[in-house]
């Protein structure tokens, strides 16, 4: 004998389960009567799309790093290094002759290396304010775990977080300074900032002249700019490096064309992801789809001599096979969100963080892919039930 029937969840649920159709109600009964069928459905369509929004995730997190870093963290375009004892006054003239210059903020600026808890780290770049303690509009700084705001603190510092994480700090801890000058003090860290590209520690004025001593005046210049092109940026260069007053410029445009260069590079990638997921999901689809014909053949022949039409039959087993690839999807997200962070935690460098971006297109293109997949094969399982020789499938043995 059969054995005996189970309620399942839907059933209790009776202002529901009352409007569907009987069909409906025999397919969602038949997605619990299979639960091996149920579960290798669901992970082969969540593994198609975890496999697609992952190959969008890395790219667009690596374009999502350059295009954070410098638009919602650095606003400036270039650093000015003036020379010893040069005065900023004589720089700004120069940059006001150039038609794309905007504004300059100036601070003291240096190169230290920081150390804490047995760890260090060279070459972090240290900025303080010449006025005040805020350092906008030329730099937002936000807290990693609250994103507020964050006020250079009297007598702290304020580090980025892949430098607190290379140090294995966070707030409160004390970590030592030392500049290039010879000169070192240690400090109390108030606020880690959210930052992507490099390393920088950022001090009041008064906490810099703590460090340096006399030696703390302003030596840089923040320099906001129109848009220009690279050969633009070069002709500035050019003028002001001619100006003895002036050691040195460079520009972020160069750090932002190297972040998209890297993100045109992985195009290759995921079209490599789309191409397996689109493999994965098919194959799984079609596969299970057969089964379950194969397995139910004698059912479904006689759910047609009974006189269903050849779309009801397709249906009846076909409803199943797109719940379970709804289902299956929703746990996709989820899924290439993880596997996204995974990679990104690993592919990211001493100074680089990659922020996990999926853009809209990613779970479009999955989506669409996926709910493809699935009418690929139904209408496929529909063309072989209509083959079906149903007195030969009734006369078989189960």
């Amino acid at each position: 004998a059969p054995k005996s029937a189970k309620r399942i969840l839907l059933e209790r649920i009776t202002p529901l389960w009352s409007r569907l159709s009987f069909n409906q109600k025999v397919s969602y009964r038949n997605l619990f009567r299979y639960k091996s069928r149920l579960v290798m459905t669901i992970l082969g369509i969540a593994g198609g799309t975890a496999l697609i929004l992952t190959g969008f995730g890395i790219k667009d997190s690596i374009t999502a790093a350059g295009v954070q870093q410098y638009g919602d963290v650095i606003h400036y375009q270039a650093i000015v290094r003036l020379a010893d004892g040069k005065k900023p006054a004589a720089a700004r003239d120069i940059l006001a002759k150039s038609k794309a210059y905007r504004s300059a903020g100036t601070v003291s600026g240096a190169v230290a290396k920081l150390s804490a808890k047995g760890h260090s780290l060279s070459d972090v770049n240290l900025f303080a304010p010449a006025n005040g303690n805020d350092l906008e509009p030329y730099v937002s700084l936000r807290s990693t775990a609250s994103n507020r705001k964050l006020t250079l603190p009297r007598h702290g510092i304020v580090i980025t977080s892949k430098l607190a994480k290379a140090l294995n700090v966070t707030t409160g801890d004390t970590l030592k300074v030392a500049t290039t000058n010879g000169q070192s003090k240690r400090f109390t860290i108030k606020g880690i900032a959210k930052n992507y590209v490099g390393h920088f520690g950022y001090l009041s004025n008064t906490a810099y002249q703590q460090l340096a001593g006399n030696s703390a005046k302003p030596n840089t210049l923040l320099v906001r700019l129109q848009p220009q092109s690279s050969k633009q940026n070069d002709r500035l260069a050019k003028q002001l490096l001619n100006h003895h007053a002036i050691v040195g410029i460079s520009f972020t445009t160069t750090a932002k064309k190297t972040l998209s260069n890297m993100s045109g590079m992985l195009d290759p990638i995921v079209l490599i992801f789309i191409l397996l997921s689109a493999v994965l999901s098919f194959v799984v689809l079609y596969n299970l789809n057969n089964i379950n014909v194969s397995e139910r053949i004698r059912e479904l022949s006689t759910i047609k001599v009974l006189g269903f039409f050849d779309r009801e039959v397709t249906m009846y087993i076909s409803r199943e096979s797109i719940v379970l690839t709804v289902i299956g999807i929703v746990f996709g997200y989820l899924l290439g969100n993880l596997l996204t962070a995974y990679i990104l935690y690993h592919a990211e460098t001493e100074a680089v963080v990659f922020p996990l971006t999926i853009s809209i297109v990613g779970y479009l293109t999955a989506t669409l892919l996926m709910l493809a997949f699935t009418g690929v094969v139904t209408w496929l399982t529909h063309r072989r039930l209509q083959r079906v020789d149903m007195v030969e499938a009734l006369k078989s043995n189960e």
